[in-house]
């Protein structure tokens, strides 16, 4: 162990093939061959974008763009496919494969633009093959379908449909009726998927992302067997299917021959978030390397938990011989030059990477401040502070992000809005009051404080196992005949699956009814019977627990059961979930989001929550040296969608559950790993709260006294 408690420091390996373009490298032949000094198309283009864009005269051996965050990585890639129509490629012979449809669209928009500038004329409907990796694998299959055992009016399953198709199978199997947890539909699908783009074993699978389902091995094993069978049995495919079985159209050599022929140049954007599935697939493809341009970043590869490895980037040079060739895009067109300095020092501590220094034209006299709080409510105060005193001058506020490393981090900062009455959208998840755990508990309190709250109580049955909507209206029906009265809800029958769970909500119900229990010990007592429900409703259950803590904290600020719900109720903060829009009625808004959510976004200002060891690196992945690589990429990510404030927060100590509620309460966590002593120096340091985090609030005397009371009469005389 490092002195500070770290895992052993490796040598950082700095990773630079032996064709790596420079912004001053452009070679003297690819220069003569695309005319570059005279192609109007490629005037806007700095020198490394330009290398970029005019790798090989014919498309020319496998190039790797590291295009560094704000380097115009999306514009470089449309001016290569254009460089490459203006030379006379056949468009219909490009194939361009990216994450989104959005990004698709985008890229060949710009591409037909910068051709009808140079030559008048554009490809329009000529790029043919250009969409998402699924949509591609779609269009492939349904050409080449017998040669894979398929019939070609195979359907496709959304996520939703295929994780009832395999709930179906785990029901047909009688998994559902074990005594033991059976993990759910869910949870099924999200092990069948890993195992499948990860091209690993069941057993590595469940050792590396289930822990939890691992006593289940032999049993999952049956389950997806039954599912692939049941799916091949009614011709269709769910997503995971279409990379699967494009990966097998690929290992026939004369299959993939065939598919081959189709394309001279295939071009893929944001390959570090590729599958170890999709990188086999394009070896497949171009497994001599020849027309083959991938665009992404190393350093931006935040996205292991969908089976996405860094890996793939890392060693696709050396997958060709001679290696391919690398090109580095470092000129950033977004941050400051301050700021930029700051995410360079971060990254720069990678065990394993590509050498890239990002830099700017923009300089700046502000630094990214690192600001010291004394716990989360400062965090939430010092944020509520400078989201008002940056808008007051004149950033407005969907030019200004939160952003943290999980969604309930902002679960006290949201209450804190809507109390100041700013506005806001999340992105990354569903605000943590309407998230169904979260409104679970919710309800259940609900129930007790109005035990004729049919919606509530409604929802509440519905938690334990065997009882559905029907029982559950029968039940309620018997509750209100009997005057809902908690005392008598144990004498009403359900069905012997909620047997052994039934007492223990009947007896917490009349308890927290009955007044013996004080407020803010109820919503603990509540918690304490739900979590084990919350671990078979749901996945991420340790995640999920957090926002209840969460809750649990905010309700001591309220007197009573009743305001606590009733303020929620009234001033909630707006409904929203991933990608949703702006709140109704509000032409500016905040913009809250996770870091996983916010790649490939950017904003004048930028505040991360929780730079502390057990938030950013997260404490559920520090298992591994690979695990604490990824966080500290994701700092490097928050860090680097800051334009010209960037905000990194630590407090000092967080609330801990399970200690005393008054006292030792917090536990104290030292400053994030990633931001080391010796980079201090690129950041602006300030402290926000009291001055000793030992110190009472509101301790001493105050410094002034003033009669709001006679004020206020004063004000309506």
């Amino acid at each position: 162990m490092s002195a500070d408690g770290d895992l052993p420091v490796l040598p950082t390996r700095q990773m630079k093939a032996p064709d790596t373009v420079s912004a001053q490298d452009l070679s003297a032949q690819d220069r003569g061959a695309a005319g570059v000094d005279e192609a109007p198309h490629l005037a806007g283009l700095n020198p490394a974008q330009r290398a970029a864009a005019c790798h090989g005269a014919e498309g020319g051996g496998p190039l790797l763009v590291i295009a560094g965050a704000g380097s115009g990585k999306t514009d470089t890639l449309a001016h290569r496919v254009a460089h490459l129509v203006l030379g006379g490629a056949d468009p219909r012979r490009i194939l361009l494969l990216t994450f989104t449809r959005r990004a698709a669209l985008e890229m060949t928009r710009r591409a037909r633009r910068i051709c009808a500038r140079d030559s008048g004329t554009s490809p329009r409907d000529e790029l043919i093959w250009s969409g998402t990796f699924h949509s591609i694998a779609n269009r492939l299959l349904r050409h080449h379908a017998e040669g894979v055992g398929l019939d070609p009016s195979f359907t496709v399953l959304d996520r939703s449909d295929s994780a009832d198709l395999l709930d179906l199978q785990r029901s047909e199997l009688g998994l559902a009726k074990r005594a033991a947890r059976f993990p759910r539909k869910a949870t099924c699908l999200s092990i069948y998927s890993h195992a499948v783009n990860a091209q690993c074993a069941l057993e590595q699978t469940l050792e590396q992302a289930f822990p939890w389902c691992s006593a289940w091995k032999e049993e999952l094993r049956t389950l997806f067997s039954a599912y692939v069978e049941s799916k091949q049995r009614h011709n269709v495919l769910d997503y995971d299917d279409l990379l699967l079985y494009w990966y097998h159209l690929m290992s026939e050599p004369a299959l993939a021959a065939v598919v081959r022929e189709r394309f001279d140049h295939v071009l893929v954007d944001e390959y570090q978030d590729t599958n170890a599935l999709q990188a086999a697939v394009l070896l497949g493809l171009q497994p001599e390397g020849r027309g083959l341009t991938v665009v992404g970043d190393d350093a931006q590869s935040i996205f292991s938990f969908r089976a996405a490895t860094v890996r793939n980037i890392l060693d696709f040079p050396n997958h060709f011989e001679p290696p391919a060739a690398v090109v580095t895009l470092e000129q950033n067109y977004r941050s400051s030059q301050p700021i930029l300095e700051a995410c360079n020092a971060v990254i720069a501590q990678s065990r394993e990477r590509f050498t890239k220094d990002l830099f700017s034209i923009r300089s700046s006299a502000q630094k990214p401040r690192l600001v010291t709080v004394e716990d989360e409510a400062c965090q939430v105060d010092y944020v509520a502070e400078q989201i008002l005193a940056h808008r007051e001058e004149g950033i407005a506020l969907k030019q200004q992000a939160v952003l943290m490393r999980a969604a309930h981090h902002s679960d006290p900062l949201e209450v804190e809005l809507s109390r100041r009455n700013i506005p806001f959208v999340k992105f990354g998840g569903l605000k943590f009051l309407e998230a169904a755990h979260v409104k679970d508990l919710l309800c259940l309190l609900r129930w007790v404080e109005n035990p004729r709250d049919v919606i509530a109580a409604f929802r509440i049955l519905q938690l334990l196992p065997g009882i559905g909507p029907a029982h559950a209206r029968r039940v309620m029906q018997g509750f209100e005949s009997g005057g809902c009265d908690f005392r008598r809800l144990g004498s009403l029958g359900v069905p012997p699956a909620a047997a052994l769970e039934w007492p223990s909500l009947c007896g917490l119900l009349a308890r927290l009814r009955d007044g013996t229990t004080s407020w803010p010990g109820q919503i603990g007592l509540a918690r304490r019977w739900y979590e084990p429900h919350l671990e078979r409703l749901y996945d991420a259950a340790r995640v999920r627990a957090g926002d209840l803590e969460q809750l649990e904290q905010i309700s001591a600020g309220y007197p009573s059961r009743e305001r606590f719900l009733t303020e929620l109720c009234l001033d909630p903060p707006n409904v929203t979930g991933d990608e949703a829009g702006p709140p109704h009625l509000d032409e500016d808004y905040l913009v809250l989001s996770t870091i996983h959510s916010a790649k490939g976004q950017e904003w004048d200002a930028v505040f991360v929550l929780n730079a502390a060891d057990g938030c950013i690196p997260s404490d559920m992945a520090t298992d591994k040296p690979e695990q604490i690589e990824e966080e500290r990429r994701l700092l490097y990510v928050a860090m680097t969608r800051a334009r010209d404030h960037l905000h990194v927060i630590h407090p000092l100590r967080f609330f801990k559950r399970q200690q005393h509620r008054y006292g030792d309460d917090h536990v104290f966590t030292p400053r994030s790993r990633f931001i080391t002593d010796a980079m201090l120096d690129c950041f602006e340091r300030r402290s926000h709260g009291r001055a000793h985090p030992s110190e009472p609030a509101g301790s001493g005397p105050p410094a002034a006294r003033v009669d709001v009371g006679a004020r206020l009469r004063e004000m309506w005389r």
